[in-house]
């Protein structure tokens, strides 16, 4: 019984994905753009290795972690061929945790963290990737740089020898309407562009999850995340009595 319920989690898994890389042909094609430039990364947030495996052998080999120790725990039980890179929150004092085992670091958005990044490779002896996260809704709950902050945080982080700066990346608000979205996105497009005329090294924009990665392939997302679109609704642990 146990092999025909995995059986059947993943067929659901491959038909989203089958569903998934159409829908980003058609955004992509739209716009004049080819999906060999846009990389699908899984959120793996609460999904089981076994599940997130599924995805990776049917080509998805790009994984997003966002809580440090929930990707220590797994990490191991990932197919070989996955490159995982932590998209979440990254608090300071976990810096160390993370630092040359993950490939990318999308959330810098502060020079304390940016920092603490920098001792963490130096001190690896090694170079760490790294996206700065950008506020583009000007949410107060929310991390990320302010978008008018955005160029002193990349020079700062230009002048680290320790990391690389490989582009930006954000989470916008929740939209109502397409239109909306159409216009963050084209906010953070043209953001993007912008810090390229001083850096032009930077070549990725990660940005679009599951509700929006239509739009966001549309406006020149490289790099879109996503979890539920995927492998279906989030089941979070119940906490213990």
């Amino acid at each position: 019984m146990a092999i025909e319920s995995q059986e059947a989690v993943s067929a659901a898994i491959l038909k989203r994905l089958s569903e998934i890389r159409m829908r980003m042909d058609a955004a992509a094609k739209s716009v004049g753009r080819s999906t060999q430039d846009i990389t699908l990364m899984a959120v793996t947030k609460t999904v089981p290795p076994q599940q997130v495996n599924v995805a990776v052998a049917a080509g998805v080999t790009y994984l997003g972690e966002n809580r440090v120790q929930e990707f220590l725990s797994k990490r191991d039980a990932y197919d070989r061929r996955a490159e995982v890179q932590f998209i979440g929150h990254l608090q300071t004092n976990k810096v160390k945790q993370v630092v040359g085992k993950v490939t990318l670091i999308h959330s810098v958005d502060r020079e304390s963290l940016l920092s603490e990044i920098a001792k963490a490779a130096r001190q690896q002896d090694l170079i760490q990737d790294i996206l700065l996260e950008v506020n583009i809704g000007g949410e107060a709950s929310k991390s990320g740089v302010m978008p008018d902050e955005l160029g002193a945080l990349l020079e700062k982080a230009m002048e680290c020898p320790d990391v690389r700066v490989r582009g930006l990346m954000t989470i916008p608000p929740r939209f109502e309407t397409v239109t909306q979205a159409e216009e963050c996105f084209a906010r953070m497009q043209s953001l993007y562009q912008q810090m390229k005329i001083t850096a032009p090294q930077l070549e990725i924009l990660s940005m679009g999850m599951s509700g929006d990665y239509e739009t966001a392939i549309r406006y020149g997302a490289t790099i879109i995340r996503l979890g539920s679109a995927l492998f279906g609704a989030r089941v979070y642990p119940q906490p213990q009595l």
